[in-house]
């Protein structure tokens, strides 16, 4: 729990670049052992409109999933910040509040923060009202909850589009795979712009990691 954070621990952050990134390549994946299985597959309509649904609902269950799951780690982490004050308030000896407050915080922090900087943590969290605390959700949460369902869901569309209007099985395989890289290559291209590291290679390194993670699921099965 950073000292950013815990005057609205009731309130869920919007989706960072790495959850939104990383939500799409899930869905992406997902859709991807799909639309792999019709590599050997004729052009019959039934085989391309099964793979579809099967596409579609694999991406909504999963996008349920992930989106409850958003919702349980939430809360979860409301109740550790939760028993992060009472423990706090309910010890006298400032040594150990201090204590607290710097195995609270994240590794880097913690083992840089002196013990002054820790003390005026403790003072400000000792401030606060419990109420603030209540492991409780709220309507950002399950907006979050709501983003990630969304960002799974509709990352199936690009990949299956293609069947939808190109009759030539083999043709609309070639235009799925394309997109499927081409969407890996921009989120593994967000994810290096938010970590400072260079465009192109994190954009490159992206897609040659989710094209071998969806050989890797198909030969698993998935």
């Amino acid at each position: 729990m950073t000292p950013q954070d815990s005057p609205r621990p009731a309130a869920a952050a919007v989706l960072d670049p790495v959850d939104r990134a990383s939500e799409v390549i899930f869905g992406l994946l997902m859709a991807m052992s799909f639309v792999g299985s019709l590599s050997v597959a004729t052009d019959g309509h039934e085989e391309v409109r099964t793979m579809m649904i099967a596409a579609l609902g694999c991406n909504l269950a999963w996008g349920l999933v992930d989106a409850v799951m958003h919702l349980v780690a939430t809360m979860t982490e409301r109740r550790r910040n939760l028993r992060l004050l009472r423990r706090l308030q309910a010890t006298s000896d400032a040594d150990n509040g201090r204590g607290l407050v710097a195995d609270a915080l994240p590794p880097l922090l913690g083992s840089l923060a002196d013990a002054e900087s820790l003390e005026r943590l403790r003072q400000r969290l000792l401030a606060l009202p419990a109420h603030q605390f209540a492991p409780r959700l709220g309507f950002a949460d399950f907006k979050a909850a709501l983003g990630i369902f969304l960002l799974v869901v509709l990352v199936t569309f690009p990949l299956v589009v293609p069947f939808m209007f190109v009759h030539e099985t083999a043709l609309a395989l070639q235009l799925s795979q394309g997109a499927a890289i081409a969407i890996l290559f921009v989120a593994g291209a967000a994810l290096s712009r938010y970590s400072g590291g260079s465009i192109w290679r994190g954009g490159l390194a992206m897609a040659a990691l989710g094209i071998a993670l969806s050989a890797a699921i198909a030969a698993l099965g998935g």
